[in-house]
């Protein structure tokens, strides 16, 4: 469909040409067209107010939503994106490293603190014995969670094992017997939470504003902003450098972006420098 395209445009610009002479031709501007794969929240709003900025720039951005963390990275390799923006940085590795995707970092863009949500009770504190956590079944999320709740106090880790990459099976201590249930797509546990389902849910951010929540409001605790889980844009190997690539990410870093971010989200969401 690419190739196909391509050539459509390149016939129309070839007829354009030959009617319009050279001196069209010289005082045309020259214009390239970028896709990038997004989640609808917030990365999809962050790019469309990217959108005019990189028009000046001679830059049209097309963003292809998604509602999932799968597709964009398969349309990426399969050369249907030019990058993708709705990852962390574990999950990207976890990717390549299952899939043999060869995808590099263009760009750092910012963190969403993954919450912990529950209608039962208002602090980790009250969350009774053999209380039940509901969490994501994207593994690459465990170690996130499960470093989180270290970090609270609930729960302790093996100290041998990479925390990033911490599953279930490597708490070492449970004080209070927790049980996680992590049999949920992540775009679900919202609907579950809204349900009243399980003591307490582990809910990203994305999913959390997309949902209507509010991270900061609603969460009973919330990931601190130096986590490592630093949503990126992706590219194929090779193509950070690409000039319509590095103008995005220079964009994205833009002071008038980065304003937005804090603005849009109160903190929710936290732009990277």
């Amino acid at each position: 469909m690419k190739k196909f395209t391509a050539g459509l445009i390149l016939a129309a610009g070839t007829l354009a040409l030959s009617a319009c002479g050279t001196s069209g031709g010289d005082n045309a501007a020259e214009t390239s067209e970028l896709v990038v794969g997004a989640s609808n929240t917030p990365h999809a709003m962050i790019l469309e107010k990217a959108e005019p900025i990189l028009k000046e720039k001679g830059i049209d951005l097309k963003i292809e939503t998604y509602q999932d963390y799968v597709l964009p990275n398969e349309d990426l390799e399969s050369e249907e994106l030019d990058a993708n923006y709705f990852q962390h940085i574990p999950y990207l590795e976890t990717q390549m490293k299952d899939h043999g995707y060869d995808f590099e970092i263009a760009g750092e863009i910012h963190i969403e603190p993954i919450g912990v949500y529950s209608k039962k009770y208002k602090s980790l504190d009250e969350l009774p014995d053999g209380a039940t956590i509901l969490i994501s079944n994207s593994v690459a999320d465990h170690g996130r969670v499960l470093a989180m709740l270290e970090k609270e106090g609930l729960i302790k880790l093996d100290e041998n094992v990479d925390k990033t990459s911490a599953e279930v099976k490597d708490i070492t201590d449970n004080p209070k017997n927790l049980k996680f249930d992590a049999n949920y797509e992540a775009s679900f546990l919202p609907t579950l939470y809204n349900q009243d389902e399980g003591d307490a849910l582990l809910i990203n951010s994305n999913y959390a504003i997309d949902n209507g929540l509010n991270p900061l409001e609603d969460a009973i605790a919330l990931e601190e902003s130096d986590s490592p889980y630093v949503n990126v844009l992706a590219v194929r190997k090779g193509d950070k450098d690409r000039k319509e690539i590095k103008e995005l990410v220079e964009v994205l870093h833009s002071k008038e972006i980065q304003d937005f971010i804090l603005k849009e989200w109160g903190g929710s969401v936290v732009p990277v420098d």
